[in-house]
């Protein structure tokens, strides 16, 4: 008998090209795919006011981890699924270390109508303002660029962009100073950039993928990356496939390779896998 699989991939320089989009290929296999039974999911760092247009033609029929795995986001009900807020005391302390090497990230907050708001201070980086105007008008997504909160109770993910020194200069400060989950990994279009996420404790795309499969009782776990936050699903899945273009960390510890995220090599693979799953 086969086994039930769910194929969970990346987006960004994994699932998505070049161009940060699902090819027209991609999305007519994965479409067809999904229309047959089989299940595919995303795993992303990105929330669903950007998630939901960029795999709309791929008719995604199961929830997606979001936030790097601090939620589940239902694509039918258009709702959060078990979102893992951060403390408010750790909280903060987690902003309270990111004034005191003079840094003001973005602040996430999920109140109870699952319209995400986003809080920042109307001075942006140059990186910080790119990822601002890209989003401004989504829906799922409001900005506030007058100040972060002092305090939250339900803020559920702390980002940051910037130059790669200040980046992984915050993160090392945090994993001394809180007990808050830390990812900081390099912008796949700058080098010189790098991003920060920080979640509450035991977050990740590990955990994830784990709660997700148990939701929608898959006996088979099958994951693609190219990025280091990507490698705690890999870590746990039956199958991790990296992409050509994955960082050499993520492509070394890959069950197997495959061909760039230019080449709908995800997609090809979901289909040959998927008839002999």
């Amino acid at each position: 008998m086969k086994s039930k699989t769910v194929y969970i991939s990346d987006l960004d320089g994994t699932l998505l090209n070049s161009h940060s989009e699902v090819s027209e290929e991609s999305a007519m296999i994965l479409s067809s795919l999904a229309d047959r039974g089989v299940m595919f999911t995303a795993a992303t760092a990105r929330t669903p006011a950007t998630v939901q247009p960029l795999l709309k033609e791929c008719h995604v029929r199961i929830p997606a981890v979001v936030m790097t795995g601090a939620a589940l986001w239902d694509f039918n009900a258009q709702r959060y699924i078990h979102p893992v807020l951060i403390e408010p005391e750790e909280y903060s302390r987690i902003i309270s270390t990111f004034r005191e090497v003079g840094y003001i990230p973005f602040v996430y907050e999920l109140p109870e109508d699952d319209i995400m708001q986003v809080y920042h201070t109307p001075q942006l980086n140059k990186a910080e303002a790119e990822f601002y105007e890209q989003r401004k008008h989504l829906p799922l997504k409001k900005f506030h660029l007058n100040g972060i909160p002092e305090q939250a109770n339900r803020a559920i993910l702390i980002f940051g962009t910037g130059p790669k020194e200040l980046i992984h200069s915050i993160a090392g400060r945090l994993k001394e100073d809180c007990q808050c989950s830390v990812s900081a990994y390099p912008d796949i279009f700058d080098p010189e950039t790098a991003l920060i996420e920080v979640f509450a404790p035991g977050v990740n795309k590990a955990a994830a993928i784990r709660r997700l499969a148990e939701h929608i009782g898959a006996e088979r776990i099958v994951v693609f990356g190219d990025n280091l936050n990507d490698l705690p699903m890999m870590r746990v899945a039956d199958l991790s496939v990296a992409v050509a273009n994955a960082l050499p960390d993520v492509r070394s510890e890959a069950t197997l390779v495959i061909g760039s995220n230019n080449d709908n090599a995800v997609a090809r693979f979901i289909d040959y896998d998927s008839q002999k799953a």
